[in-house]
């Protein structure tokens, strides 16, 4: 039986906060780009972040996701599909 070779999804390798808590997000792949998190920050995990200096404190974690001090993190398969199948509107 042939083996089924599945490439990991890429992870994130460097993220900068931007202004209007937008973020620049780049790939351990070469994928890069913007993501604006305006209508995303909402919720218990997420409200701390609507304060502009908690907001800046992004890193990309271990698992090469993004994530923030106060616990609130984003799957990078979610990002990777917005910034590589962006959607008309």
């Amino acid at each position: 039986m042939p083996t089924v070779s599945r490439r990991a999804m890429p992870r994130v390798v460097r993220v900068n906060a931007l202004s209007g808590y937008r973020l620049h997000v780049q790939f351990d792949d070469g994928v890069t780009g913007d993501i604006d998190l305006t209508q995303r920050l909402f919720g218990p995990v997420f409200e701390p972040l609507r304060v502009e200096s908690e907001f800046q404190k992004v890193f990309a974690d271990e698992f090469g996701a993004v994530a923030w001090p106060c616990g609130a993190d984003l799957a990078p398969d979610a990002i990777y599909r917005q910034l590589t199948n962006p959607v008309s509107v």
